[in-house]
């Protein structure tokens, strides 16, 4: 696919472009940069005009994308996001029930979910923490309460840090984050969760493959489309894949982006080309105004199915539902696993429990509710 660069907004020498605090201080952040950098459609209008369209941040890199039809639905506000459909919540996962410190969730057993920040240098209109990203950025000195709850919980062996995004730290506030978490004997594993590689690729520095590196820390990328997958994003991988970080990738599927088998292949692919293991392919989270961007729950199992056979093994991640709720993730390997209940389809979670994801028969009719 021919690679379009835009005109990035104040874009000026080479030196500066290849800067990732540049590139976070240029980000199109407002809505008259937006229009400096694309000619809007109607119906992106009416999202702007709305007080319901959330945080908007898109890097000078990744607005390359904008004239991509699908990404470009991904970044720029669109009209259907600011209607509340049925089933549809602020917080589809109850974390904020699971919330055991200021920056703290523990819903499984053995795992914690570490929010570090709330900034990212590109915000996905998708988010399933749209109702907290893009709000001020927490203190260091407050994550104190969240690391003593880890010590007094000697059960927890896992760590997965996100935000937010944590890649878009400084080395120095990521380094005091996992130097105070390696210092807990019971942690055995610690994840970045970060879209980093995707959006902002210059961000990978050596130093910070050498802090990643020095932490024994496993990278969770976050990539939707192949079209991501340019040169500088493939340095940036194979930077961190010589420097001796484990990548793994977890991609949203979503209608009218990557929603085909040949547009899976191609990214899965180009993934494992990239060092990069695809692991999770995500059934889109039910959160608020994100209708228009989910599929069917049996398109996903389908897919899958689709590339079993026509693709290597190691290049198939498991498609899988984050139970609304809480419930966390639920493979679904077979459509045996999913009952249908009127708009819903019901799945049980590793512990037996029944959870219901919205998924009505009607694709094609919303089922907007007034709020």
């Amino acid at each position: 696919m021919k690679k379009e660069r835009m005109e990035a907004p104040n874009r000026s020498e080479e030196t500066c472009w290849n800067d990732w605090k540049w590139q976070i201080a240029n980000r199109v952040s407002d809505f008259h940069q937006l229009r400096e950098v694309t000619k809007l459609h109607a119906h992106e209008e009416e999202a702007v005009a709305s007080a319901g369209s959330f945080a908007l941040g898109i890097t000078p890199y990744y607005a390359q994308h904008v004239h991509h039809q699908g990404l470009r639905k991904t970044i720029v506000p669109q009209a259907a996001e600011c209607r509340l459909q049925r089933g549809e919540w602020e917080d589809p996962l109850g974390e904020e029930d699971h919330r055991v410190a200021p920056h703290l969730i523990h819903t499984y057993p053995d795992k914690v979910l570490f929010l570090a920040t709330s900034f990212c240098s590109t915000y996905c209109r998708y988010c399933t923490r749209s109702r907290m990203v893009g709000k001020p950025q927490a203190r260091a000195d407050g994550y104190e309460a969240s690391f003593r709850y880890i010590e007094a919980h000697p059960e927890i062996r896992d760590v997965l840090i996100s935000g937010g995004d944590p890649l878009t730290m400084t080395d120095q506030a990521l380094e005091a984050l996992l130097s105070r978490l390696r210092s807990i004997p019971h942690i055995r594993l610690i994840r970045i969760g970060s879209k980093v590689p995707a959006v902002l690729p210059m961000r990978i520095t050596d130093s910070l493959v050498q802090l990643l590196r020095t932490y024994h820390v496993w990278l969770s990328l976050h990539f939707i489309h192949a079209a991501e997958l340019t040169p500088e994003t493939a340095a940036a991988c194979q930077r961190l894949s010589r420097g001796g970080v484990p990548m793994i990738s977890q991609t949203v599927l979503l209608k009218g982006v990557n929603d085909t088998s040949e547009a899976l292949k191609e990214l899965f692919y180009g993934l494992i080309e990239m060092q990069v293991k695809p692991y999770y392919l995500l059934q889109c989270d039910p959160v608020r105004g994100s209708a228009h961007f989910r599929t069917p729950v049996h398109q996903g199992v389908e897919l899958i199915r689709s590339l079993h056979g026509y693709i290597s093994g190691v290049a198939v991640p498991q498609f899988v539902i984050d139970a609304p709720g809480g419930g966390g993730k639920v493979p679904i390997v077979h459509a045996s696993q999913l009952r249908r209940e009127g708009d819903e389809v019901l799945f049980e979670n590793h512990e037996g429990q029944l959870y219901r994801y919205p998924d009505p028969v009607d694709q094609s009719v919303g089922q907007e509710v007034s709020v």
